[in-house]
């Protein structure tokens, strides 16, 4: 090397840089495994204990009802949820169906029988005979909190197994059944739902069901709804036994009306509106109790009666044949009125 002169020896790409002697070797790439991280893996345990479980349902009505599109053919999904075939929909996949056809995890398809379908809930169970069938778990809707992992597994336009993930994002939502009637108690996810996810479970990180997927706003971006499982399970419960939940009706016409602002102090009522009665079934139990147009249902069995949900709510099967208070305004008078609900026989009874 002469004087003045600096020599720098050319870096070899092969090698690594920056360690003495180059002796070191190239980092060995990570297994896919240990890069899962916790979200991940819950997601995937979830959809693997749960997708035995999920069917696909076909549907079949009759060619030329004007409700029906697609040439009288309908699809969702649903949740096996007793070893012998009992599964879990919605009312809407399956009501009025002239014969279904459902697709378990393993490909086998298997004819289905309808045992009870509640539209006040969009609820509906049907049955299959097969062998070997895994039940989903049922959770609890009550321990569910915004925020958790919510995991939707279905067969959104025909494509099994299909699972989206997001969150619980709001709880105690209610929603408009196509009966007329409100649901309650209805879980909001942003776990991405398609038609043909109607009927399949939303599952939590254990892979229990927490709620069965309903309805999503098309518009909007990740609202999506599923009715919760604890309403499910009771529904579930009265289909098998009865092939229909019993609720009470007082033979009535209604619409919700407002009260003004100032009434005089014996007339002022416990709520600030009430439910006005349109029609009177002749021969129906209002009418037996002397309940006439025009009268404004305050209570009902002694809880307020502010408007039509209310008092859908409190239509019960236990009030079936049972002497009730109705408490009603009529003029200028308060009327205290006893009446005996009859069995509801068909959807949105009053």
């Amino acid at each position: 090397m002469s004087s003045g002169t600096v020599e720098i020896e050319p870096i070899r790409l092969d090698e690594p840089h920056g360690l003495a002697g180059g002796s070191a070797q190239a980092p060995q790439p990570v297994p896919d495994g240990e890069l899962l991280d916790a979200y991940s893996r819950a997601v995937i345990h979830a959809a693997e204990r749960v997708s035995p479980s999920v069917v696909h349902i076909e549907v079949f009505h009759q060619p030329n009802d004007p409700r029906r599109s697609r040439g009288g053919r309908g699809s969702g999904s649903g949740s096996v949820f007793t070893t012998n075939g009992y599964i879990l929909t919605n009312s809407h996949v399956v009501h009025g169906a002239r014969r279904i056809a459902v697709t378990l995890a393993d490909g086998s398809r298997h004819v289905a029988d309808l045992i009870g379908d509640d539209p006040e809930t969009d609820l509906a169970v049907i049955r299959v005979k097969a062998e070997g069938l895994v039940p989903i778990a049922l959770g609890d809707s009550q321990t569910v909190r915004v925020g958790q992992l919510a995991i939707a597994v279905g067969h959104p336009y025909g494509f099994q197994s299909t699972v989206t993930a997001g969150v619980v994002s709001a709880l105690g939502r209610t929603l408009r059944a196509r009966s007329g009637r409100l649901i309650d108690d209805v879980l909001q996810t942003d776990a991405a739902l398609n038609p043909g996810n109607s009927g399949g479970p939303l599952v939590n990180s254990r892979g229990e069901v927490i709620g069965v997927n309903t309805a999503a706003i098309l518009p909007a971006q990740g609202i999506c709804f599923a009715i919760a499982i604890n309403t499910a399970k009771f529904v579930a419960g009265r289909l098998i036994k009865d092939g229909r939940v019993k609720r009470s009706r007082i033979g009535v016409s209604v619409q919700t009306v407002a009260f003004p602002r100032r009434l005089p102090p014996e007339l002022e009522p416990p709520v600030a509106g009430g439910v006005l009665v349109v029609a009177v079934e002749p021969g129906g139990p209002a009418e037996r109790a002397g309940v006439d147009e025009g009268d404004v249902i305050l209570a009902f069995d002694g809880r307020p009666v502010a408007g039509i949900d209310d008092l859908h709510r409190l239509l019960t099967e236990d009030r079936v044949g049972v002497w009730t208070r109705l408490t009603v305004l009529r003029g200028s008078e308060r009327l205290a009125l006893d009446i005996i609900p009859r069995e509801a026989t068909s959807e949105a009874e009053g």
